[in-house]
């Protein structure tokens, strides 16, 4: 119901504005109704009179300091709230016979000081992405933005030795939302240093934000792209020119040739790239491989372990006791 209400309001607020184009009612106007302004009024002068339109010009002039407000996007509930205080607190001083004349900069005060309390939106962070925590509020259109940033970050380049491993992370320097975030992979072959999506097929192996090709070929080299998703909304896109030089080394012996053509081994475009698959020691030297679910493993890795040497230790004990 709450945001039912504050979306009435925010409706009536833009309607206003555009009838009126007043800027200065911006922040009343987004979190008050024309009829919660009205009904104040006519309890502080009555329902109708000269003084009804003067109260009401008093009003928004109370709050014009206000006009040009943004805030965090997230906390429009809350300054929604603090509004809906306000006109009780109002509505209460009108019943009592207060001033108007009082009341109302007395109110506007007291907004003032509720906004600068409120939590800040994080700024941007460029070079690219939609940045949802960045978004802010506007008072003086009840409108919202977010960073005017492209969705394609810059062509990152990384050269391999041709047999070497190549890997990807597909991590930008802004905040994530926690739920449903997927990564896709694609790839754009020949050689191309593109961020044209049209050059681009899916990798459908590939999955996560991290993942690598080895060992590199020459094929291999091209631009690939990570995009980063919540809920089918694309996030960001980042792109990998992958240059691959120089000759095999030195492992590359001619017995693992040997064995690779007789198991007619060949890079195929749509398997070249995988998800990364960290060994033990890099998941100790590699934070970012701790993953939830690679630290379950370490728990059962140490758990197993443990439980072996309690038994070894118990067999070893029986059989120590027997001897004697």
């Amino acid at each position: 119901m709450a945001l039912v209400a504050l979306d009435s309001a925010v409706l009536s607020a833009l309607l206003a504005l555009a009838v009126f184009r007043v800027p200065a009612w911006a922040c009343l106007l987004c979190f008050t109704t024309y009829s919660e302004r009205l009904r104040i009024c006519q309890m502080f002068v009555g329902m109708r009179g000269p003084k009804l339109e003067e109260c009401e010009e008093a009003f928004t002039a109370a709050f014009r300091g206000l006009s040009d407000t943004e805030i965090n996007y997230d906390e429009r509930s809350h300054l929604h709230d603090a509004f809906t205080q306000m006109t009780h607190a109002l509505q209460e001083l009108a019943a009592a016979q207060g001033s108007f004349e009082v009341a109302f900069p007395d109110a506007a005060e007291k907004m003032k000081k509720v906004i600068t309390q409120l939590k800040e939106a994080q700024a941007c962070i460029p070079p690219c992405g939609l940045q949802e925590f960045a978004r802010r509020f506007f008072c003086s259109g009840c409108y919202s933005r977010v960073c005017d940033l492209p969705l394609d970050c810059p062509v990152q380049d990384v050269t391999v030795i041709r047999g070497d491993q190549a890997m990807f992370s597909c991590i930008v320097n802004f905040q994530l939302p926690k739920e449903e975030i997927t990564y896709s992979w694609k790839f754009a072959g020949g050689g191309l240093r593109t961020q044209d999506l049209s050059y681009f097929r899916d990798m459908p192996r590939a999955e996560g934000y991290l993942a690598r090709i080895r060992p590199t070929q020459l094929t291999h080299r091209g631009t690939f792209s990570c995009v980063i998703k919540q809920d089918q909304r694309p996030l960001a896109r980042l792109y990998f020119f992958l240059n691959v030089t120089g000759p095999p080394p030195r492992a590359e012996t001619e017995l693992q040739a040997s064995f690779r053509e007789v198991l007619r081994w060949a890079p195929r475009d749509a398997e070249l790239i995988e998800p990364w698959r960290p060994s033990l020691g890099e998941l100790l030297v590699r934070p970012e491989a701790l993953t939830p679910s690679n630290l379950f493993l370490l728990a059962a890795l140490g758990a197993l372990a443990s439980a072996s040497a309690t038994v070894l230790a118990w067999i070893f004990f029986r059989w120590y006791c027997s001897g004697n």
